[in-house]
């Protein structure tokens, strides 16, 4: 492949980096940079991989006006044998960038040109600025200054993080005038922005069942129970036993869901006080977040992964967290599992439709029929309303969800298991209680052991 307008090759890193760099920040689509690769596209490799990654990340990090943290990704590729740097640059949304050390000038601005960068006239560095996002996170001021971050401190030393006194510049939650941000409000302990999960017993909206608010808390957070619901609770799981093979269908594909979940609360517009919501159906799983993406070029960024990301200091906290592996790498893993016709755009709103898999709903109606002797006449399961299939003993619908949320995680507390499905502490001890004694649960080891499901003749789950 030739170096193009988004791709730029480099037989090793040189002084002009953070020069490219800045060009693809201001260049619409982003940009791709190779190191250890020849102009022909052939690599060469590079020593001292490891030493040379860090390199990038801190001079893009040092050398670089605005921050482009959260905007670039550094990734270690093998090709043919031969170690190469990859490093993944989005355009950003405070245009003009620029080397920090010349300011906004010809001197330090750049855009990509073909296959160069070239320097920015003048008037196109005063129209840039001009034009710069006005509702950007990192320039809303928190409507409270009492913030703690207890609970982001506690995700970032389980990633093996540690937040020092500085955290919140380093991660851009202060305005320039050092108040807390709208970024620094939607990762605090308390704060008044939720995510919503709904549930209904048909195909629309008419008869609700549930509404259930995940937030008031760290974003990271939020994200974490609305996943376990999804993931744990709502993506059932059909098991049968054949004389020649165990069949496994779920409801929707796993990667492509949380993929899903993760980009609508990470690219959501909060700057319109509108929040991200999840809508089940008995037949689908609605994803809809706040988003303005135009037809055309537009669109076609949005589904190749280039487009720009619109909370990018949420997009780093999240990417430190290992909850996204690279920028870009979002979408084309949904587009695997579902089409983008999936899609659809509107003026203020993105919306992703995952109908539940016909494949799971026949297994799902064939296992019912060996468990319970009923034929197709029989009633329906109801789609996404369901817990585990029951076998010779008949769970509750409560329970089943329990074992639902045990099977996904064994090591699973009472408090997250009450967060996810609704209910108290007390409730979840005394449905533990009773699949203890029906045999479908046995604790190994204390407080720190786990979980495991009995799967004998009798419990067949």
């Amino acid at each position: 492949m030739a170096e193009s307008n988004r791709i730029e090759y480099k037989q090793q890193l040189t002084d002009s980096l953070e020069k490219e760099v800045v060009a693809f920040l201001n260049y619409p689509d982003g940009g791709i940079i190779y190191i250890g690769v020849n102009d022909d596209g052939s690599p060469c490799g590079i020593p001292n991989v490891d030493k040379v990654q860090l390199a990038i990340k801190d001079r893009l990090k040092h050398n670089i006006s605005p921050s482009a943290l959260g905007l670039f990704d550094v990734i270690h590729e093998d090709r043919d044998g031969k170690d190469l740097i990859k490093i993944i640059v989005a355009s950003g949304s405070e245009k003009p960038y620029h080397l920090r050390k010349y300011g906004m000038s010809e001197k330090g601005c750049f855009i990509r040109i073909g296959s160069a960068s070239e320097p920015m006239p003048t008037r196109m560095i005063e129209d840039l600025f001009s034009q710069r996002t006005r509702n950007s996170l990192s320039r809303i001021r928190s409507i409270r200054q009492d913030l703690s971050f207890e609970q982001l401190k506690i995700y970032y030393q389980e990633a093996g993080l540690t937040l020092n006194d500085k955290f919140a510049a380093n991660l851009e939650l202060l305005t320039e005038d050092g108040f807390y941000n709208y970024n620094g409000y939607l990762m605090a302990d308390q704060n008044g922005n939720t995510v919503q999960v709904a549930k209904y017993a048909g195909t629309d909206r008419v008869d609700l069942l549930e509404s259930k608010d995940y937030g008031f808390c760290c974003l990271i957070k939020s994200c974490k129970l609305i996943l376990d619901r999804l993931e744990a609770v709502e993506n059932r799981v059909i098991n049968q036993i054949t004389s020649r093979e165990r069949i496994n269908r779920s409801y929707w594909d796993t990667v492509a869901l949380r993929e899903a979940v993760i980009n609508a609360i990470i690219h959501n517009d909060y700057a319109t006080e509108l929040v991200p919501k999840f809508e089940i159906f008995t037949d689908r799983l609605e994803i809809t977040s706040a988003a303005s993406i135009h037809p055309g070029q537009e669109q076609e960024y949005f589904f190749s992964g280039y487009s720009m990301p619109r909370n990018k200091a949420i997009m780093r906290v999240f990417k430190d967290l290992g909850m996204v592996e690279f920028l870009g790498s979002g979408m084309p893993r949904i587009l695997k599992a579902y089409p983008r016709e999936s899609f659809t755009f509107s003026n203020y709103f993105v919306r992703a439709v995952f109908p539940i898999s016909t494949e799971a709903l026949a297994l799902e109606e064939e296992v019912k029929r060996e468990t319970t002797g009923e034929d197709d006449a029989g009633t329906p399961i109801g789609g996404a309303m369901g817990g585990v299939i029951g076998g010779a003993i008949e769970l509750p619908q409560r329970q089943k969800e329990v074992l639902d949320i045990i099977k996904t995680n064994p090591k699973v507390s009472y408090r997250v298991i009450a967060d996810i499905l609704s209910i108290n502490q007390s409730a979840v001890s005394k449905h533990v209680t009773a699949l203890k004694k029906k045999g479908f649960l046995k604790r190994i080891g204390g407080t720190r052991g786990h979980w495991t499901i009995s799967l004998g003749e009798n419990n067949d789950i």
